[in-house]
C-alpha cells in the first residue's frame, strides 16, 4: 500500500508576496558541554533561536527542519565537549543553509549563564561569579560564516561628579583645620572621597569571520575591568574595604566605562580590521529614578585608528 503524499502548504505562494528576513523557532533549550584545557568541562543550559530567511514567493519555511537540524547538530557535537560555543552556532547555521534549498541566509543565536570560579581579592576565599553569555552565527550563501561571542557582567561604578563636590568640601574643611595645599592634596589623593554608587552592567561582544577565535574569559575580564571595581559573590570585610576603595579611586561616568572598554579591547585583542566590537554600559542609578546608558559599535580597525589619533 503506497504512502499518502501530504500537501506541502509551506511551498505554495502566499497571499501577500513579501520576503521575510528571519523566520524560525525560538527558546529551544539544550544542554551544551564546553571543554577547557586542564579544567573540568562546563555545562550550559542554553537557549537557542534559529532562523532562515524566506523568499517572497514561498508561504512558509520547513519549521520542523530547523528543529531537526538543531537537534542533529547538538546531539552530534555535544556528545563530546565543544571548545567554543560560537563554533557550535556556526555549524548549525551552515547546515541550516544546506538543508533549506530556498534560503540564502541562516542565523543562530544562543544565550546561557556562565559560572566561573575565582578568589576574593584580599581574603583569597574561593567563590563563584557569573556572566550572561551570548553567541551567534550567520551563514550566507555568498559570504560564508560570521560568528560572535559576547558577555554581560556586573560591577560597580562611582560618580565622578558627586565625588568632585565631596572632594571640594573635604579640601575646604582641611584648609580650615590648618593644613596647607600640599598636605591637603596628598591626603585627598590617598583617601578617595565619597560618591554615589551604581551597580553596573557591562556588555562586550566581538563579531568576526569563522577562522577568528576570541577567548570568552578574556572578554569577561575586559568588561569587568572597565568599570570602577569588580564585584564578588562572597566578600569578607577586607574584600569589602578593597572594593569600596577601588571603586572610589576609579570613579567613572557611564561614558568613561565604554571608553575604558574600548582602550582595553585594543590592548588585549589582536583582531582583523573588519571585526565588529559592540560595547554597552548601563548604570542602575542609586540617587535617581532612571538608569544611565552608553554604547559604541565599530570595527576594530576604526577603533584602533580613533585611539591612535587621540594618543
Amino acid at each position: 500500500m503506497s504512502q499518502e503524499v501530504l500537501p506541502d502548504v509551506q511551498a505554495t505562494k502566499p497571499d501577500v508576496e513579501v520576503g521575510l528576513k528571519r523566520v524560525g523557532v525560538t527558546d529551544v533549550k539544550k544542554l551544551v558541554m564546553v571543554a577547557r584545557e586542564g579544567k573540568r568541562p562546563l555545562v550550559f543550559e542554553a537557549e537557542f533561536n534559529v532562523y532562515v530567511d524566506l523568499p517572497s514567493e514561498r508561504k512558509g519555511i520547513d519549521m520542523s527542519r530547523n528543529m531537526e537540524v538543531t537537534n542533529e547538530v547538538l546531539d552530534e557535537l555535544t556528545r563530546d565537549p565543544v571548545f567554543r560555543i560560537e563554533d557550535l552556532c556556526a555549524e548549525i547555521a551552515r547546515r541550516l543553509l544546506k538543508r533549506h534549498d530556498y534560503t540564502t541566509r541562516a542565523e543562530v543565536e544562543m544565550e546561557a549563564e556562565y559560572m566561573y570560579r575565582e578568589e576574593t581579592p584580599v581574603s583569597k576565599k574561593e567563590t563563584q561569579g557569573f556572566a550572561d553569555v551570548r553567541a551567534s552565527a550567520v551563514a550566507e550563501e555568498d559570504d560564508g560564516v560570521r560568528k560572535s561571542i559576547g558577555a554581560k557582567v556586573t560591577g560597580t561604578t562611582a560618580c565622578p561628579c558627586a565625588q568632585g563636590m565631596m572632594r571640594k568640601d573635604a579640601a575646604d574643611k582641611l584648609h580650615e583645620l590648618g593644613l596647607g595645599d600640599d598636605a591637603v592634596n596628598e591626603f585627598l589623593d590617598e583617601i578617595p572621597q565619597a560618591a554615589h554608587n551604581q551597580r553596573s552592567l557591562s556588555y562586550l561582544e566581538i563579531e568576526a569571520d569563522e577562522d577568528v577565535h576570541v577567548s570568552l574569559d578574556r572578554i569577561i575580564d575586559v568588561a569587568r575591568d572597565s568599570m570602577s571595581s569588580r564585584l564578588y559573590n562572597l566578600a569578607k570585610r577586607p574584600d569589602e574595604h578593597h572594593m569600596t576603595k577601588e571603586m572610589h579611586k576609579n570613579a567613572r561616568f557611564v561614558e568613561d566605562v565604554v571608553r575604558e572598554m574600548a582602550k582595553n579591547v585594543a590592548d588585549e585583542f589582536d583582531l582583523p580590521d573588519d571585526a565588529v566590537v559592540t560595547m554597552t554600559q548601563e548604570n542602575e542609578e542609586s540617587i535617581h529614578q532612571h538608569n544611565a546608558y552608553s554604547e559604541r559599535v565599530l570595527t576594530f580597525g576604526d577603533l584602533r585608528n580613533e585611539l591612535n589619533r587621540s594618543a
